[in-house]
Order: structure tokens, then sequence, then C-alpha cells
């Protein structure tokens, strides 16, 4: 059986617009992408999907109004409650964004890039070797009132990031998705994702999961 955990933050956590509740389990990306890895398969299901998503998770930010959300704080103890790991699918960014960091869009794909560095030398993979990575930009913010001052500005900011991303992960060797291209915020809050945009996510993985793990 091949092992995916997805590290993320509120949208891999599954949070619903406006309400601020968690969408089930069967909307959220992570085990839609666990139900079309093994369609066909039910009663021998070759693929097992971790979910790790927690609201307010930056890549490597300490978060002086959020505690205890720093991803790269915390990414190697949850790796090691979860191998042997095939795949770790990386969506980190957005909660950088927020104006009280007052990021750059480097400083945004460096917290990630340290994050998927502590994955590659964390013996996390199958005979304590190196999970594979992807890294999964996230689509851009859309600005509403919805979050106040707190992600201002941050929209314009957003849609820097893709060659960033996709420079980090030239660099460490990661597989790259650019979830923009495939999925969009939506405009309810300008943050989360609506339903549609979970399961076109889980499509898009989906795909590069077998083409990685074949």
């Amino acid at each position: 059986m091949k092992t995916i955990l997805c590290y993320g933050d509120s949208n891999t956590y599954g949070y619903i617009p406006i309400s601020g509740k968690r969408y089930d389990h069967k909307t959220r990306w992570p085990k839609a992408l666990e139900r079309i890895l093994n369609e066909g398969s039910e009663d021998d299901p070759g693929w097992w999907v971790d979910e790790e998503g927690l609201n307010g998770r930056t890549s490597s930010f300490d978060d002086p109004i959020e505690l205890y959300r720093n991803g790269l704080r915390h990414v190697v103890p949850i790796l090691k409650s979860h191998k042997p790991l095939d795949l770790v699918a990386v969506m980190l960014g957005t909660n950088d964004l927020k104006r009280r960091f007052n990021p750059s869009p480097y400083d945004v794909s460096q917290g990630v890039l340290n994050v998927v560095k502590a994955i590659q030398h964390s013996e996390t993979g199958p005979d304590d070797g190196a999970p594979k990575v992807l890294v999964i930009c996230p689509p851009p913010l859309v600005e509403t009132p919805v979050f106040g001052d707190i992600f201002k500005g941050s929209a314009a900011l957003s849609r820097k990031l893709p060659p960033y991303y996709r420079c980090i992960c030239k660099e460490s060797g990661a597989f790259f998705l650019d979830a923009g291209t495939v999925i969009r915020t939506s405009p309810a809050d300008g943050v989360h994702l609506e339903p549609l945009s979970h399961l076109s996510l889980a499509q898009a993985v989906a795909k590069i999961a077998h083409e990685v793990l074949a």
C-alpha cells in the first residue's frame, strides 16, 4: 500500500468559507484523493492518505497572534508518527501572506523550502529513506473584506508565488503543482476553497501521484 501525507493549512483541514466549519471526509481534498486513487479497487485498496491540516499553519513563521502554527517546527514529529511515507504533499504559504509578517514572495518560498528539506532529511520514507515531496503552490487569494486587515494587500502578492515555488522545487528535486491552474479560491471569503475545488485539486494530485509512485 502506498501512503501519502497531505501537510497543509486550513485548506487541507477543510475549512468551509464564511461558516468556519469543516467539510466532511467525502469533500476534503485529501480524502477525495484517497477515494480517486482507490477507485475500482475498494475491496483491496492500494493507497492510504493521511490528513495533516491545521488552520493558520505557516511554513516556518512563528505567529505572535495564532500560536503553535509554525509548520517547520511540527513537521518531523508528524512525519515520524505516520512513517513509512511514500509521498508528502505540502500546500503551505497562504498564511505566510498575512500582513503581520510583511513577507516577500521569496520569503514565503524559502519558508516552504525549509519544510521540504526537513521532509527530505526526516528518514521517514520506505526503508528509512526520504519520502518524495510534492509542493503545491496555493491558488491566488481574492480581495474581500471578510478577514479585515489580516490579508489586506495579499492577493497581489499571492499571484507572484508560482515562479518562486517552481524554483525551490527545481533546487530541491521536489515535484511541483501550481494549484492556481486547476482551482480557484472562493470569492465568499477570498482564502478558502469550495467543494468543487477540493475535488479538482484531488484529481490533479492523483494524476501526479500515479506518475511519481508508478
